[in-house]
């Protein structure tokens, strides 16, 4: 039995269809990242699962249960980190693990909670002295602390400098070890294709891509050539110029410029090449592979969505 189980989901509000004929499963022991744009459905997508809204139409099952008719069962074996937290300032880390931990059948231990989540030397202060990077720990220790069949991740790293989302994917892999199934929400690609097992792409509503990150990094064929338009070359010729030098179209933001080539060997001498005939330094030259986020903005312009819609 899958742990989620999505088919044909529909959420409106009046006229707008916040979620447009949605289908995917989620297996267990399985980390699914859910991605996309602001406004794309997501948050209204998890919601309904966390039993948290109805949907207006389609099939759901979480944990072999329809959310809506949830009880108190289903809330003993699903954790839930949202976006923004309502943790009672004044109480002690120590008091809200405590009061937390008071509501699950099986609940993890204060110790356990706060060695995971790094809390150690912070259990007894109160929350509201806590800086964002921190609130957010005691957020994730709130989610874990029942030791959920079924965690729900909605954007947990945000707010996190790189050491503490390292930890974090660390202790999401030591959950997802000791069972645990996650589906995680997040607008940093480079998490998703780190933690994540199968990725579902939403954009306006509507699934337009899945699959493993490896699948859909393939579909973005070739190698990612860049680097910065030399001060010489002026920006209104620089993606002709280039064009011409590489046999490739390239894009251009600003000054960088950017080509997807399937023989980067060949591609790179003859740009160096090109560079020595004009005596021309290429600022900021790299030859990487193509990333999670170059499939999601290849999909942003298939799609026609614009950022931050």
């Amino acid at each position: 039995m899958a742990a989620i189980d999505v088919t044909n989901l529909h959420k409106q509000y009046g006229s707008n269809h916040a979620v447009d004929g949605v289908s995917f499963h989620v297996d267990q022991g399985e980390v699914y990242a859910l991605l996309g744009e602001n406004g794309a459905g997501k948050s209204t997508t998890v919601e309904i699962l966390e039993g948290h809204r109805e949907p207006s139409s389609g099939e759901v099952s979480v944990l072999g249960v329809d959310p809506a008719k949830a009880d108190r069962n289903f809330r003993n074996r699903i954790g839930i980190v949202l976006q923004s937290s309502g943790v009672e300032t004044e109480f002690t880390v120590r008091e809200v693990i405590d009061l937390y931990s008071s509501a699950y059948s099986n609940p993890r231990s204060l110790d356990e909670v706060i060695g995971l989540t790094g809390l150690d030397e912070k259990v007894d202060e109160r929350v509201g002295s806590l800086s964002g990077g921190l609130k957010r720990r005691v957020d994730l220790a709130l989610g874990i602390v029942g030791r959920p069949e079924m965690l729900f991740l909605d954007e947990p790293t945000t707010g996190f400098d790189p050491s503490a989302r390292r930890k974090s994917w660390d202790l999401i892999e030591a959950l997802i070890a000791d069972g645990t199934t996650v589906l995680l929400t997040t607008h940093y690609l480079d998490e998703a294709e780190h933690l994540a097992d199968r990725v579902g792409v939403l954009m306006q509503g509507r699934m337009v891509a899945e699959g493993a990150p490896a699948e859909l990094i393939n579909r973005v064929s070739g190698t990612i050539v860049s680097f910065d338009v030399p001060d010489s070359i002026s920006l209104d010729s620089a993606a002709s110029t280039f064009a011409e030098v590489l046999g490739a179209d390239v894009s251009m933001s600003g000054r960088l410029v950017e080509v997807r080539v399937d023989q980067p060997t060949i591609a790179v001498h003859r740009l160096t090449g090109w560079a020595i005939e004009q005596s021309v330094e290429l600022e900021g030259l790299s030859v990487r592979r193509a990333s999670l986020e170059d499939v999601f903005l290849e999909l942003t312009g298939e799609y026609g969505v614009g950022s931050g819609s």
